[in-house]
């Protein structure tokens, strides 16, 4: 199989952003969209082959985090019990997007203002385990949003864990991923269908990806303090929360 010059392009443009988003457990859905958003792949194969490539690095960053000790089943369970049907349900659902990219872009940009200043001191302090049913009902609303939006509700799981005192910065990393996992698995399974238009450059974009998430994980693990791990996420929801309200 050959591929075009183009193809190399968006595929460096794909390890960049794996890097960036697997350093703090995420697979990196929202930023492969803008990227193949800004080089014109057609609408219909943006969607399954985002979630391809985010069962792929989503696979790859949850093992490395949980084989690390970064990781609380405890907090998972209750919001996987939420999202699962209704990460299905989304990715079932083809709707209008304008009205609900531009509520969760703004939402994600406040969420990163908030991670870089004072209100982000009580992050890491005071954990508590979350209450069992608010954490379902948080579960059913991002796995319904990730459906919906093509992406794993990583960059909408991570603040609200965080802030919410569920768990520290790097167990968040390990609990977004595998959580990222489960939806973009469900979320694809409720769009099916999508699957017979994915690219045939799709083995190339994902080896690119698989090398970004070695590095990226790599940088989360063994030298991103917490500190560190806040800026970059706030650097993550400012990114996604513009794709979401330009696009």
């Amino acid at each position: 199989m050959s591929f075009e010059l183009i193809d190399l392009a968006i595929s460096a443009c794909l390890l960049l952003g794996a890097v960036l988003y697997t350093s703090v457990g995420h697979a990196g859905a929202s930023i492969y969209i803008a990227i193949m958003t800004l080089f014109n792949i057609p609408s219909a194969v943006i969607k399954p082959t985002a979630l391809v490539m985010n069962i792929f690095i989503a696979s790859l960053t949850s093992w490395r985090f949980i084989r690390k000790g970064f990781f609380d089943f405890k907090v998972l369970l209750p919001i996987a019990i939420g999202a699962i049907p209704f990460a299905f349900l989304g990715g079932f659902i083809n709707a209008p997007s304008h009205i609900y990219k531009s509520i969760v872009g703004i939402i994600l940009l406040i969420s990163a203002i908030s991670l870089v200043t004072n209100l982000s001191n009580k992050i890491d302090k005071k954990l508590k385990k979350p209450p069992f049913f608010l954490a379902v009902i948080i579960g059913s609303c991002i796995g319904f949003l990730a459906g919906l939006t093509g992406t794993g509700g990583g960059i909408f799981l991570s603040p609200l864990i965080l802030f919410l005192g569920w768990s520290s910065t790097k167990t968040t990393s390990g609990i977004t991923a595998l959580f990222i996992l489960i939806n973009s698995s469900f979320g694809l399974l409720g769009n099916y269908s999508s699957v017979q238009n994915l690219p045939d450059q799709l083995p190339l974009f994902i080896g690119a990806t698989l090398i970004g998430a070695l590095i990226g994980t790599t940088l989360g693990i063994k030298f991103y303090t917490a500190n560190t791990i806040k800026k970059a996420l706030a650097l993550v929801l400012v990114i996604a929360g513009f794709k979401l309200l330009l696009t």
